[in-house]
């Protein structure tokens, strides 16, 4: 066994994430990378010090999990959840179960609260948001951001639910209340049942493709008859009915 594959045995043990799910030349990289960074020339090195040092153990997590994230990303697919998904699931239920899977720092569920605020009250929006790392949901729950991250949210929502402090914009408490955030890991933790929609965008890219199948099973399990899964601009589902899914709109899936 090599000292990579035995590198990520022991992280399995240490952190219940399995590396072998992601795909392996990238996931090694980005490990490389930062290994490099901080003078370590060997992962057994490298696993020693995590175990002694809780800021490099926090670093690497951080790093591991792609934390990529802005409000109203992909403002065109947002459009049509609005117009169209959200409407459409509405007419069945005026308080949707909605779950925003590897949500990193809350600007998507953040989103969907804004979003879903111009069809239906507040009282009655409640958003499961969940992550594998910690640190990055206590960014989410701290609700403050850059102007960078909230370019997208249209302006009278902005004005409605930000206020700023210094340099950055803190999201309203009526927006966060609507959210409860938890730790999940998407390979090995029960899904949420009885969804109504799912949102997991820009995640799936970096998993292997029978971890992809996994999941896709999952998802469709989680939701509603007739529920709807959100996925990422380059996550499109090839031949979606094999996981009993059927293309609702580009980039929304229909439970079948």
């Amino acid at each position: 066994m090599n000292n990579y594959e035995l590198f990520k045995e022991k992280i399995h043990k240490k952190t219940g994430i399995n590396l072998s799910y992601y795909k392996e030349r990238q996931m090694k990289r980005r490990i490389d990378s930062l290994m490099k960074r901080n003078n370590f020339s060997n992962y057994d090195d490298y696993f020693n010090a995590m175990n002694k040092d809780s800021k490099i153990f926090e670093e690497f997590i951080n790093y591991l999990t792609i934390n990529v994230s802005e409000f109203f990303r992909n403002p065109s697919q947002w459009s049509i959840l609005q117009k169209d998904i959200f409407p459409d699931l509405l007419k069945k239920s005026r308080s949707l179960k909605i779950w925003s899977a590897a949500c990193s720092t809350g600007d998507e569920p953040y989103s969907l609260v804004m979003a879903l605020s111009e069809l239906v009250p507040l009282s009655n929006i409640k958003i499961l948001a969940t992550d594998i790392d910690k640190e990055v949901i206590n960014k989410a729950k701290s609700g403050i951001y850059s102007a960078k991250s909230i370019e997208n949210v249209p302006k009278h929502l902005a004005s409605k639910y930000f206020e700023k402090i210094g340099e950055s914009f803190k999201i309203k408490d009526e927006i966060k209340n609507c959210v409860q955030f938890k730790q999940h890991n998407l390979l090995k933790d029960p899904y949420p049942d009885q969804c109504d929609l799912i949102v997991c965008r820009n995640v799936m890219i970096y998993f292997t493709e029978e971890s992809k199948e996994i999941m896709y099973k999952k998802f469709r399990d989680a939701l509603k008859e007739n529920g709807i899964l959100f996925v990422g601009s380059t996550e499109q589902i090839i031949l979606p009915t094999r996981y009993q899914l059927d293309s609702a709109k580009t980039f929304f899936y229909k439970r079948i």
